[in-house]
C-alpha cells in the first residue's frame, strides 16, 4: 500500500464521526420535546432497544464478514439472498436519497440565514426580478455542483468536510449540556418543565398529541430519527483495518446516538417550560432548534441576573451557532450522502446492469461519470421545482411522500438478509455480536417486525386523518421503484 492510499484509508474517529453526521440529528430532540415532552424518552429508549442498537450490530456483522466488498449493502444483500432481491433494495434507497439531496438544497440556506441574520430571511431573499424561490433555486444548483467539483477529488475531501460537520454536531450538544448544567446549579435544582410523577415521561404536554395515533406515529418518528447508519456501509473497504475498525467504530457511534437523544429531551427540560415557551403559534417543527437553544441562552443571562437586553443578545448568538452548527452539519452530511449511496449503487451492482460508461471508477476510486449523471438530475430537478409554480411544489410534496417509506424498506431487506446471513455457514463471519445463531435470527425478525410496523403505520397514518393522496403516494412509491428495479434488472439479463 502505497503512502497515498494509506493516507485515504478512514480512521476510527473519522467513520465515528461519518456515522454520526449520516445519523444524528440535533433539531431531532428539540423537536421530540416539542411534541412530546419528557414522554419522548421512553419512546427513543425503546426505538434504541428494538430496533438501532441491534440493526447496528447487524451493521457491524455485515460489514465485518465482507470487509473488501465495495459494494456496501448491494454487496451483503446480493451474498445473503440474492442479486435482484439486493438490487430492487439498493436502488429503491439510492432513489429516496437523490429526493433528499433535492430536498435539501432549498433548505440548507434556512441554517445558514439564521447564523447570519439571526433569524430565517430566506423567504425575503429576491434579486433581479427573482423570487426568494427562484433565488434558493439558483443558490440550490450551484451547492450541488460545488459539492461535485470537490467530492470528485477523492474520499479524503469529502471526509475533511464530514469531520468538521460531525464536530459542529458535538460542539452543539456538549454546549445543551453545559448549558443546562449551569441553569440547573443557578435555579438550585429546580426544572422549568417539572417533574411531579413517573407519568411526566408518559403523557405529552402537547394537546396534538393524546392520542393512541398520534402517539405511535411519534414511535415511527424516534425510529427514522435513527436512520443513516447504512449509508456508510459502502466505506468499509476504505476503513483502516476494516475487519476492527468497522465494527467498533458502528458500535461506539450507536451507543454515544442512543444515549445523547435521550440524554438532550431530558436536559432541554431544565431550561425549557414547555407552555410557556413552546405553546405559542410562532413555533413549529422548522424552528424549534432555533426557539429552545435561543431560550438557553436567554435563560443563563436570566439565572446569572443579568439584564434582558444583554440576556435576549445571549439567546440571539446561540441561536446563531445553532444554525452554523446545523449548516455545517447538514454540509457534512450532504457530501456523504451525495457520494455513498451512489458508490453502492454503481461499485456493488454488476457493471453489466449500466449504460455506457456509466460504471467507470477513476483514478481517485469515485464513480466519476455516475457523479455528473446524479449532479445534473439533481440540479435540473432543482430548478424545475424551484422555476415551475404551484404545480412544480405539488409534484415535489408527492416526491417526497413516494419516498417516504421507500427510504426506510431497505432496512426491511437488510434486516431480512440478515436472517439469511447467520443461517448460512459458508459465509465467514469474523466478528459476531450476537453469537449464538438462533439468537440472532431471532434479533433479525424483531428488527424486522418494528420497521414494517413503523412503514405500515407511516402509511395508515395520513389515512386516518383523511389525507389520502399522501397515503396512496407512499405506497405508489415502492411499487414504482420495485417496478423501475425490475425492467433495469430484466433487462441487463436479457442483454447477457
Amino acid at each position: 500500500m502505497t503512502k497515498n492510499e494509506k493516507q485515504k484509508k478512514l480512521t476510527l474517529i473519522t467513520l465515528i464521526l461519518m456515522i454520526f453526521t449520516s445519523v444524528f440529528g440535533f433539531a431531532n430532540m428539540p423537536r421530540s420535546f416539542y411534541l412530546m415532552g419528557y414522554g419522548a424518552i421512553p419512546w427513543f429508549i425503546l426505538g434504541g432497544i428494538t430496533y438501532f442498537i441491534p440493526f447496528a450490530f447487524m451493521m457491524a456483522e455485515y460489514g465485518s464478514a465482507f470487509k473488501n466488498e465495495k459494494g456496501g449493502i448491494y454487496s451483503w444483500m446480493e451474498k445473503s439472498v440474492g442479486p435482484k432481491f439486493a438490487f430492487m433494495g439498493v436502488f429503491m434507497w439510492y432513489a429516496s436519497y437523490v429526493v433528499w439531496m433535492i430536498n435539501i438544497c432549498s433548505v440548507i440556506w434556512i441554517p445558514l440565514s439564521n447564523t447570519i441574520f439571526g433569524v430565517d430571511t430566506t423567504s425575503k431573499w429576491g434579486i433581479a426580478g427573482l423570487n426568494s424561490t427562484q433565488v434558493l433555486g439558483i443558490l440550490g444548483v450551484m451547492w450541488v455542483y460545488a459539492t461535485f467539483t470537490i467530492s470528485k477529488r477523492g474520499i479524503s475531501k469529502i471526509t475533511k468536510i464530514t469531520s468538521v460537520g460531525g464536530m459542529a454536531v458535538a460542539i452543539l450538544n456538549i454546549v445543551l449540556i453545559i448549558g443546562a448544567i449551569i441553569v440547573f446549579a443557578l435555579n438550585k435544582g429546580q426544572f422549568r418543565e417539572p417533574i411531579t410523577s413517573a407519568m411526566s415521561f408518559v403523557n405529552s404536554p402537547n394537546p396534538g398529541y393524546q392520542t393512541i395515533s398520534s402517539i405511535l406515529s411519534f414511535l415511527v418518528f424516534a425510529l427514522f430519527a435513527y436512520g443513516g447508519i447504512e449509508a456508510v456501509s459502502g466505506l468499509v473497504d476504505q476503513t483502516e483495518n476494516p475487519e476492527k475498525t468497522f465494527p467498533k467504530g458502528i458500535l461506539i457511534a450507536a451507543a454515544i446516538i442512543s444515549v445523547g437523544y435521550s440524554l438532550g429531551i431530558f436536559l432541554i427540560g431544565i431550561f425549557t417550560n414547555w407552555a410557556g415557551k413552546l405553546s405559542g403559534e410562532n413555533v413549529n417543527m422548522g424552528n424549534i432548534a432555533y426557539v429552545v437553544m435561543n431560550n438557553l441562552g436567554y435563560t443563563i443571562g436570566e439565572s446569572l441576573g443579568l439584564s434582558v437586553d444583554i440576556a435576549t443578545q445571549m439567546g440571539n448568538w446561540l441561536a446563531r451557532f445553532v444554525g452554523l452548527s446545523m449548516f455545517l452539519a447538514l454540509t457534512g452530511a450532504f457530501f456523504t450522502l451525495s457520494y455513498a449511496p451512489l458508490k453502492q449503487l454503481i461499485e456493488g451492482t454488476p457493471a453489466k446492469l449500466w449504460p455506457g460508461k456509466m460504471s467507470v471508477i477513476d483514478e481517485n476510486e469515485m464513480p466519476i461519470n455516475a457523479m455528473k449523471i446524479q449532479t445534473f438530475i439533481v440540479a435540473v430537478m432543482v430548478i424545475f421545482i424551484s422555476m415551475g409554480g404551484s404545480s412544480a411544489k405539488v409534484f415535489f410534496r408527492l416526491l417526497v411522500d413516494m419516498t417516504n417509506v421507500a427510504m426506510t424498506l431497505p432496512y426491511l431487506f437488510l434486516s431480512i438478509s440478515y436472517i439469511s446471513f447467520r443461517k448460512k455457514d459458508n459465509i465467514k463471519k469474523p466478528f459476531l455480536m450476537i453469537r449464538n445463531k438462533k439468537n440472532a435470527v431471532v434479533v433479525g425478525i424483531i428488527v424486522t417486525a418494528v420497521v414494517g410496523f413503523a412503514n405500515i403505520f407511516t402509511i395508515i397514518e395520513p389515512a386516518l386523518n383523511g389525507n389520502y393522496s399522501s397515503a396512496i403516494a407512499m405506497i405508489a412509491g415502492p411499487i414504482l421503484f420495485i417496478i423501475l428495479a425490475s425492467l433495469i434488472y430484466g433487462s441487463s439479463e436479457k442483454r447477457k
